[in-house]
């Protein structure tokens, strides 16, 4: 029986077996950190001589500020219940998220990590931000996919339950990695 929400806002797609669909994104939410974590242990594995991306940091941050203020109208809208306005803010909140991992993967195949050269205090503070922003991001993955897919399907309630959870972790992953960037871009060589 669909809920007063489900009846007003039919799915995406249309009603069948989506168990393909879970399994795509499970595998999708398990392969992307997966990726990263190898890009990062062996650096020099996709390293193409020449390749210009110097400036994907910069692009990172400003994917990243456009997702938390497309994530924060979004959350805005449907507290307003204007669901083609948030339905609108959160599929640019994933594509500008998708348009970031690329960036990411790209720019950390090529380069090698930068390492902060803050001491002190601040040195504290950047390494517990980059410690919660990767530690967040790697789950943020799984959470974004499964929260569109059961925004995609009709499944409201359960769009709206894993979403309390996905909302202010992929928010606190959009912020600090803008934070994190203006941290560590004065030691970029």
């Amino acid at each position: 029986m669909n809920t007063p929400t489900e009846q007003l806002h039919p799915p995406v797609l249309e009603p069948g077996d989506y168990t393909r669909y879970k399994i795509i994104l499970g595998t999708l939410g398990a392969v992307v950190p997966l990726l990263v974590a190898i890009l990062y242990y062996f650096p020099d594995t996709f390293r193409i001589p020449g390749a210009q991306v110097k400036f994907l940091p910069a692009l990172n941050a400003v994917l990243n500020s456009l997702t938390a203020v497309c994530l924060l109208a979004g959350y805005y809208f449907i507290r307003q219940n204007d669901v083609l306005k948030h339905r609108a803010m959160m599929g640019t909140a994933f594509a500008l998220g998708a348009v970031f991992l690329l960036s990411y993967v790209a720019y950390h195949s090529q380069v090698a990590s930068t390492h902060f050269g803050g001491v002190g205090a601040i040195r504290l503070v950047y390494f517990f931000l980059l410690l919660t922003h990767i530690s967040l991001a790697v789950v943020t993955v799984g959470l974004v996919l499964f929260t569109l897919y059961f925004a995609l399907t009709g499944q409201y309630t359960k769009h709206k339950r894993i979403a309390r959870w996905t909302f202010p972790v992929w928010l606190y992953v959009s912020v600090t990695g803008v934070v994190v960037y203006f941290m560590i871009s004065p030691y970029y060589t």
